[in-house]
């Protein structure tokens, strides 16, 4: 039976291993954020306001497209980083930032909500939860470049921003995983716990 696994979290929260992790075990079609393919993305981190608008216009066009690939696919899918997050974590943000102007984050919206009502919603939602210190830290040891230069504050908001999405979020069931202190590849027990969860939606 075909299912939609989504994964949620901070940047640095563990998405990605979790992903790859799934995908190895239950043999899942993954889908990952465009992230290599944002024209934007370098420029946005060294200068926000002038980028904002445009990085995210991207990435709500690029996880869209996403979205119905997955909707088409006929087996089960697992995807890291859904259309959501994009504009109710790191739009809002920006917004919240006065790095997206009033009147462009009200086209935003209107773009967003009009794509949301003809979307369909995961069947379980994995919540990754994780510190801002252990975040900090996996951001420095993967090394990417662009991502070096984000501003404590910046992760802080977004971890905020996350904790009130993930409270309100009604559309699926949610799975929610303490990421900093769980170790599902090396030890078994993390492990044993963890899928036991995600199979009850399997």
């Amino acid at each position: 039976m075909k299912r939609y696994i989504a994964v949620a979290g901070n940047i640095g929260a563990g998405k990605t291993s979790l992903v790859e992790f799934l995908v190895k075990r239950y043999k899942l079609k993954p889908f990952f954020e465009p992230n290599d393919t944002n024209p934007y993305l370098a420029d946005f981190y060294q200068d926000m306001g002038r980028w904002a608008f445009h990085s995210q216009i991207y990435f709500m066009t690029h996880k869209f497209r996403l979205h119905r690939e997955l909707e088409r696919f006929p087996g089960t899918v697992i995807q890291d980083r859904t259309i959501y997050e994009d504009a109710e974590i790191f739009a809002r943000n920006l917004f919240n930032g006065r790095f997206i102007s009033r009147r462009d984050y009200k086209t935003y919206r209107e773009l967003y909500e009009t794509i949301q009502r003809d979307l369909t919603p995961p069947d379980v939602m994995i919540f990754l939860r994780c510190s801002v210190r252990s975040v900090r830290q996996r951001i420095r040891q993967r090394g990417r470049a662009m991502e070096q230069s984000i501003p404590v504050a910046y992760l802080q908001k977004l971890d905020r921003l996350y904790e009130d999405w993930y409270k309100r979020w009604d559309l699926s069931p949610r799975i929610e995983i303490r990421s900093d202190k769980l170790d599902y590849i090396t030890d078994i027990v993390h492990q044993l716990d963890l899928l036991k969860e995600i199979e009850k939606y399997l």
